[in-house]
């Protein structure tokens, strides 16, 4: 019966091992949703011109701007601003929330909210 018993055992705790370690992995309430590749995209083509590829507001753009982008990177500026307002200018331009005309509008994306969605969320993560 001992020989038995170990195996057991061991069959016991791997299995209770492998499924909390497959709960707590799958159960994370906090974890971003993935960003669509739609709105990687639209960064890649669009958004770096101005905002440049690290969200510095370096962008080959941004020379003849006057302001210049707004540099994600600026923890401050993250602080400040809500997810609904960043959606907001995404979709209808820097003149609808008070800022650069320079800002175009996404009209295009007003009915794909989870695209905007993952736009918020690279600009987002330009601040972490």
């Amino acid at each position: 019966m001992k020989t038995t018993a170990i195996p057991f055992f061991v069959l016991l705790l791997t299995a209770c091992g492998g499924e909390e370690a497959q709960v707590s992995a799958s159960s994370t309430p906090d974890a971003p949703a993935p960003i669509p590749a739609e709105a990687t995209q639209i960064y890649d083509t669009f958004c770096t011109t101005c905002h440049g590829k690290t969200g510095v507001g370096d962008g080959a753009a941004a020379v003849a701007l006057d302001p210049k982008p707004r540099n994600y990177q600026d923890k401050a500026w993250q602080a400040s601003v809500s997810d609904e307002q960043l959606a907001k200018t995404i979709v209808e331009g820097g003149p609808a929330v008070g800022l650069s005309s320079a800002m175009p509008p996404r009209a295009d994306l007003k009915d794909k909210p989870d695209v905007v969605a993952g736009l918020v969320q690279i600009i987002r993560g330009f601040g972490e």
